[in-house]
Formats: structure tokens, sequence, C-alpha cells
């Protein structure tokens, strides 16, 4: 399979809320699949590929990428910074991180209070993000010149090849826009209106899919993002959650929204007559835009096709390729195949 988009979209900066510098990309492929591509307010992304329009299934990939925003410049030119999206502080030490300012982007590093003049009582702690600082190599003077108050910033890493695997930062979530466009790529015939967002600001209490729903108000909505996959060493079977390698995970619950059992179902039985690897998820904690699509009305029916995602939230989030072609292919099958509606809840399931 040819992975060359998913390279473009985790290579590319766009920050919850600052979503310009991976925008014109999405736009482009979302055509080129044959969508009519519009842009709301908040900047969410709608491609739009007609059915027999009886019936609505809205997809929900966020583009945006957990970064910062320069909040303080400091009288030596070092950046104090606050998150937009959650950050691990540990995953933050000698990290590289770009500036996006209004001319140009500026490479700089992390860095804190070296180990070497900590007290004892230092050590003991843990860091927090308000430990570090940016530093740009710049004096105060041109830094001040360039940067300004509510810059973004991103980390400067790029997507690599690790065995069978992808390692690099965002693929929470270029996956989700990446396995969208590929699986209407794949899709000939399809009965559903189907409304491909690309949605904003998911990693700050998922705004853009909230609004965009509100918009579309869609019968079904197929949350696409990654979940955590524990499967490493030190952690209990128990508690892996999903298993890298072992095929798309069909989401049941997780900390936001439990899925429509029957879309489950479907997807479970889809996946079996195809043959398409796959294994079952119930994350205990987090969520993602079908928190948001299930807040239309009680008309919307939502679930989700997850990625197994090694080491969230970090540069060197780490993904299965033949996961990636699982979740291509079940989502481009359940597309073909679904009507969008029998989906409300009786006293059988």
């Amino acid at each position: 399979m040819d992975f060359s988009l998913l390279h473009e979209l985790c290579n590319s900066h766009a920050v919850s809320g600052r979503e310009e510098g991976i925008r014109g990309l999405v736009e482009r492929e979302l055509k080129a699949v044959g969508c009519k591509v519009s842009l709301d307010a908040l900047g969410n992304i709608i491609g739009f590929r007609k059915g027999n329009g009886k019936r609505k299934v809205m997809l929900a990939g966020h583009m945006d990428e957990i970064g910062f925003i320069v909040t303080h410049i400091d009288s030596n030119g070092f950046l104090r910074f606050q998150p937009r999206g959650g950050f691990d502080p540990r995953t933050m030490m000698s990290q590289r991180v770009y500036v996006h300012t209004a001319t140009k982007r500026l490479l700089g590093v992390m860095g804190t209070k070296p180990v070497h003049v900590l007290t004892e009582e230092e050590k003991k702690k843990t860091l927090q993000v308000t430990d570090y600082f940016i530093d740009l190599g710049l004096p105060e003077k041109q830094v001040k010149k360039l940067v300004e108050i509510g810059d973004p910033i991103t980390m400067s890493r790029e997507l690599e090849e690790v065995g069978d695997c992808f390692t690099g930062k965002s693929i929470d979530n270029r996956y989700g826009v990446w396995v969208m466009i590929e699986a209407l790529r794949k899709l000939k015939k399809h009965d559903v209106d189907i409304y491909a967002v690309a949605t904003v600001q998911e990693e700050v209490g998922i705004r853009g899919a909230i609004a965009a729903s509100f918009d579309i108000k869609p019968d079904v909505g197929i949350a696409l993002d990654v979940t955590v996959a524990c499967d490493t060493p030190g952690a209990d079977p128990k508690d892996y959650v999903t298993k890298l390698g072992e095929g798309a995970c069909i989401k049941i619950q997780d900390g936001a929204t439990i899925s429509n059992p029957k879309i489950v179902k479907e997807l479970k039985k889809i996946a079996e007559q195809k043959k398409i690897k796959h294994q079952m998820e119930i994350l205990p904690r987090g969520g993602t835009d079908a928190a948001g699509m299930r807040q239309v009305s009680g008309h919307t029916a939502v679930a989700g096709i997850s990625l197994a995602l090694r080491y969230m939230h970090s540069t060197v989030e780490t993904v299965n390729k033949k996961d990636l072609e699982a979740c291509v292919n079940l989502l481009a099958a359940y597309l073909s195949t679904t009507k969008g509606s029998g989906y409300e809840l009786g006293t059988k399931i």
C-alpha cells in the first residue's frame, strides 16, 4: 500500500486552533477522491460525496496535533509557553521544536534546569510543563522582533519506518484524515451521502466535531482516531487495550462514548466476512470525535474504527503498517454496504 500521503500529513504542522499548516493538503486530497469541499468558520474541512440522499454518514478524523503557544519572552530571549492538548512532561526533555512566526519557521530546543545544578529536593520532584523553556539560539532583541505572543509551537520530528511500523509525531490523528481519504479512494459505490470531515480542535475539547455535527446532522457518525496499545514490557496483558499487528480496532466504548452496538456488530460481521484482521477495543479513559457527534441528537448513531498506537502523545508514536491497511479496508467495506439506518435500539439487538 502507498503510504506517501500519510508521510505528508504527519510531517505537516498544525497545532489545535492553528490548522492552516495542513488545511490545503487535506482540501487537495479530498477533491482528488471526488469530494465537493467546503470550509466552515471554525476551520473544519467538509468533503461531500453524494449517495441516494436518504441517509447521511459523517466520518470524523481530527487534523490538529498537540502542541504549544508562546505566552512570554524572557529578558534573555527564552520562550515560555502553554500547551494545547495533553502533554506528558516526561516526553518533553531534550526535544527540538518549531516556532511558527508570521514570517518564518524557527527551530528551537526545549530546555530545563540542568541536573548538575539541581538540589537533592529538586531531583525528587516530577517535572512539570512549566519547568521547560524554548531556546532559539538568538539574542532577546532578535527574538522579540520575530516572535509574537500566541505563535504556535510544534515538535520537530518526521515520520520514519521502523521494522514493520511507522514512528513519528502526530500520527494522532493524521491517521484519521488519512484513512478516510484512502477509504474514499478505494470506494466505488455507496448508497449513503458521505461527509468526510477533517475536524479541528479535537485535542482541546472535540470542538470541531461538535460544530460540524450540528451543521450536518448525520444519521451515523464514525470516529477515526488512534487508541492506546500498551503491549510493551512491564504491562499486564489485561491492560493492553489493543495490540500492534492485530488489525483494525472496532471500538466498543471509551471514556466518553459507548458505541451503538448495532454498528459494532455490523463492523465485526463485515470484518469477518471480508477476512479483515480486527480486534475489539475498550478504552478505559479518553475519547474521540464520536463524543461530539453523539451530542447532536438521539437520532445519530456513533461508533469508531481505531488504530492501535504505542507511545501516544509523544514524538515517537508507533503504528503497524498492516493495521493501517486493515482500517482502510474495513472503513471502505462499511461505506460500500451500509444503508445508514436501522440502528435504533429496541429490546433486542
